[in-house]
């Protein structure tokens, strides 16, 4: 290795002590990395990687970024999940005796990121963490560090709930104690994709004890102290935007776990993890960042009261019936900017004068809200508007102290008005009249030597200066100028009285800067005392942009208000908001859907492509958008209040959990029995199809069965087991409907309308011709087909559903021709039956299959 230097141990030091993040170490105009964390680096940001000590006989891997250029670099190893340490020079280099001092100044993970180019405007960041209690209890914990939202929730439910509720928000991060067992570190590194960190120390602070004064139970505030210590730990400063903790009450939203967020792709499509294509992209007309960011929120949580569900839709329709308001109130929400990260910025200490022009620009356009709002007819609008308290102090300060333009650098001056503060303005003054006396003294010299190309300049290495073109030097009178430095075709000089101003110009200019960075910072501060004042009104203006979006799009789209009543559900020619939207030509079939005190479960027949998951995912989406406070999809809604919706729909695997399409499936719907409620929404497509034909049909029939007898929820059963239908004789409140489809000229007609009755046959082969499968193969296809509907001992089996009669081992028909077992075969057939594999070893397993094997082959 190379010989190690002062400044090399110090390195290694601070290293020892953040060894999961790469650590930016700076030197000069570089941040600069070290082995292990050159080579990954080089590697991650492909850069080129360099060796320190490159002469010697075991040099030190090395690269580096430039300091002013180091965001990107970054930003790039945060998005990959990675962790940056930043080690600045704490101490001046003039001062400093021996290696120059550094600390980490700030640890940047992919929860705690603040700066704006790492996030996405529209979207929360969040960091979380999970702590775990003797009693088997979870407590969750969610910060957005760029905004300081809190929010706090106790899981009692079990592992798996704490799964669902992780995979349901936005997480970059988890904040974990390092006694959670490895099995489940693993499952959350693998199906949430986040970044684990560690924290233990779950002390509370008492900087931040008021922020859990709303918390009484000690569980909460442990969990809520393990995350608080870990954000101090790498943001290292005070964070006075960070809001008291909120305590979601999980029992008050509709609960959707993570195969029904995914399923019914509500924030991002299954297939590309877009935005496009999912019920957010639909319903997001919000104009605000912030306002995008609740919404998806309340998308997250839907609402199970409803008074305040109620409250919401009286809000939208009157923004809807006020277009004219409406339309004046989106413009003047437009010029609003994202109050929530601009407060976060203030109390982080990474504003400039720019964000606080926006801010004040923001504020001043409360009043002109208030002022529209107050035009609708509608007493919770009104409302509304009282609570946009116009802040006359925060505009102020920046109305008096800004300019109007300022620079984006807050260290280089021109940022402070003229009369904000007598000092600076003292300064000014001097600086511009040294800067018109240089001006008269040009025109001076000019004059006196008759040099007409003779001009005063200025540099930063030789300050002020007299340049003379060497054509001109005789010119000069003898003994007035010393000369400063030459040029190829110019010398430059300079006189005792331009060393005397120029001092005088510089130090005030220095001085100027100064100070205005300094009263920039007082300014800071001012404004940091009102942040919970911004917090509120971004609070109230997110709700005004959500509710006005609402009633942009339920306009838009022709959506109506649903009712909300106790036992009947029923919808009047319903439609999916998301197709309707791709489909951009008026060509989709809406439908009705019924679900009364008399009907529990809709067992949905027909081919595929005809329109099944679509009917059910419809139904799914309506019901999260009306608990969401929106309008529907529809002509006319009576609702349910619905506390949980399951779904299973669609064909997936998980291969890094090792899972099959079928275990999948399985997983969902085992999932749905076993936690909905007779208050809950089921969703089951086509269960049973990734096994075989028999053993798909019992378990499709018996989950029906048990959901009817059970569990009593309303559900929607889809399926291509026709032998089902037959259940609607045998079970009170199952009912048989299918989407309709005809046959013409040999190619089948999807009409996609939903009607009562069993489908009378599943279309297969017709959707394979569709699909332009060889027409040989098509032919072929055709006559299995014809074959096996013509078979009798094939009915009699599939009449044994029908029936009631099927189980998971049919005893086998012998056909004809065929040779019925002997009692030697039933002797051999009675042994393996018999037989208790689970308390065999291994070798006494082999030797019993020898003894059989060698009877057979006598």
């Amino acid at each position: 290795m190379a010989k190690s230097t002062p400044m090399m141990e110090q390195y290694l030091k601070i290293k020892a002590e953040h060894k999961d993040a790469f650590l930016f170490f700076r030197l000069g105009d570089f941040y600069e990395m070290f082995f292990d964390d050159a080579i990954n680096a080089a590697r991650e940001l492909e850069i080129t990687l360099t060796k320190r000590g490159a002469g010697q006989d075991d040099p030190i891997p090395m690269c580096g970024v430039p300091y002013h250029s180091a965001a990107n670099y970054i930003k790039n190893l945060i998005e990959k999940g990675y962790k940056v340490a930043i080690c600045e020079q704490v101490e001046d280099p003039k001062v400093a005796k021996g290696v120059v001092r550094r600390e980490v100044v700030q640890l940047i993970t992919p929860g705690t990121v603040m700066e704006s180019n790492m996030l996405n405007e529209r979207d929360n960041n969040y960091i979380a963490s999970l702590s775990h209690f003797s009693d088997g209890s979870y407590v969750i914990v969610y910060n957005d560090l760029s905004i300081g939202e809190n929010n706090i929730a106790l899981i009692s439910s079990g592992w798996e709930a704490v799964i669902h509720e992780l995979y349901n928000q936005p997480i970059k991060e988890i904040v974990i104690p390092s006694s959670l067992p490895d099995e489940l570190q693993d499952q959350l590194s693998k199906k949430l994709n986040v970044t684990l960190s560690y924290q233990d120390e779950i002390n509370f602070n008492a900087e931040y004890r008021s922020l859990c004064d709303n918390l009484t139970d000690e569980r909460l505030v442990k969990a809520f102290s393990r995350l608080l210590n870990y954000i101090q730990y790498t943001q290292k400063r005070s964070l006075d935007h960070l809001q008291p903790a909120k305590i979601i009450e999980l029992e008050h939203h509709l609960a959707l776990d993570m195969y029904s967020k995914r399923n019914l792709e509500l924030t991002e499509t299954i297939m590309k993890k877009s935005k496009h294509g999912s019920l957010l992209w639909v319903l997001d007309k919000t104009v605000t960042a912030m306002g995008s960011r609740m919404l998806k929120k309340w998308l997250e949580r839907p609402l199970l009261n409803k008074y305040e569900i109620e409250k919401r839709h009286d809000i939208v329709d009157g923004f809807y019936q006020g277009f004219m308001e409406r339309d004046s109130l989106r413009d003047v929400l437009k010029s609003v900017y994202d109050l929530e990260r601009l407060a976060g910025r203030v109390a982080f200490g990474n504003i400039n004068a720019r964000d606080l022009i926006q801010l004040k620009h923001s504020l001043e356009k409360l009043p002109e809200v208030s002022t529209i709002l107050k035009q609708f007819n509608q007493k919770n609008i009104i409302e509304l508007s009282n609570k946009l308290v116009f802040p006359e102090e925060i505009l102020s300060i920046l109305d008096t102290s800004l300019i109007e333009d300022p620079p984006i650098s807050i260290k280089e001056g021109s940022i402070i008005k003229d009369g904000y503060n007598e000092k600076l303005d003292t300064y000014r003054e001097a600086s511009r009249n040294g800067k018109q006396w240089i001006a008269e003294l040009e025109q001076k010299e000019k004059k006196e030597t008759n040099i007409k190309s003779l001009k005063i300049g200025y540099n930063r290495v030789f300050g002020y200066y007299i340049e003379v073109t060497k054509a001109n030097l005789h010119l000069l009178p003898e003994g007035k100028y010393e000369r400063k430095q030459t040029l190829s075709n110019a010398e430059r000089y300079i006189t005792p009285e331009l060393k005397e101003k120029e001092e005088l110009i510089l130090e005030a200019e220095e001085k100027s800067v100064d100070l205005e960075y300094n009263l920039f910072l007082k300014i800071r501060e001012q404004i940091k005392e009102h942040i919970p004042k911004i917090q509120h009104l971004a609070d109230i203006v997110s709700k005004i942009d959500v509710l006005q979006a609402f009633a942009t799009v339920s306009e838009a789209n022709n959506y109506k208000r649903p009712r909300f009543v106790d036992e009947t559900l029923s919808i009047k020619n319903g439609r999916h908001p998301v197709i309707e939207q791709v489909m951009k030509d008026d060509s989709f079939v809406p439908n009705n859907v019924l679900l009364d005190q008399n009907t529990d479960v809709l067992l949905i027949t027909g081919p595929n492509m005809s329109g099944k998951s679509t009917y059910m995912r419809q139904l799914a989406l309506t019901v999260i958008m009306g608990q969401i406070g929106c309008f529907v999809p529809c002509e006319d809604a009576d609702l349910i209040l619905f506390d949980q919706i399951f779904t299973r729909i669609g064909a997936a695997d998980d291969l890094v959990a090792g899972q099959s399409t079928f275990m999948v499936e399985m997983l969902e719907a085992n999932h749905a029995i076993t936690n909905a409620t007779e208050n809950s929404l089921i969703l089951l497509d086509e269960i049973g199809r990734g096994t075989s034909t028999y053993d798909g049909m019992a378990l499709a029939q018996s989950i029906v069965e048990y959901i009817h007898n059970n569990i009593h929820a309303k559900t929607l059963f889809s399926t291509h087991y026709h032998e089902l239908t037959a259940l609607e004789n045998t079970l009170d409140k199952l009912k048989n409907i299918h989407v309709r489809a005809e046959e013409y000229e040999g190619n089948v007609v999807f009409l996609h309308q939903i009607k009562e009755g069993a489908a009378d046959q599943s279309y297969g082969i017709h959707v394979a011709k569709l699909a332009n499968l060889p027409e040989p193969l098509i032919d072929r296809a055709g006559s299995i087909l014809n074959q096996l509907e013509n078979n009798d001992e094939m009915h009699e089996v599939a009449n044994l559903a029908a029936n009631d009669q099927l189980s998971f081992f049919i005893e086998e028909k012998i056909p004809k021709g065929k040779k019925q077992y002997s009692k030697e075969d039933k002797s051999i057939i009675e042994d393996l039956n018999n037989l208790n594999l689970f308390e065999m070893t291994p070798m006494e397993a082999m030797n019993e299959l020898y003894r059989l094997q060698k009877h057979v082959k006598k």
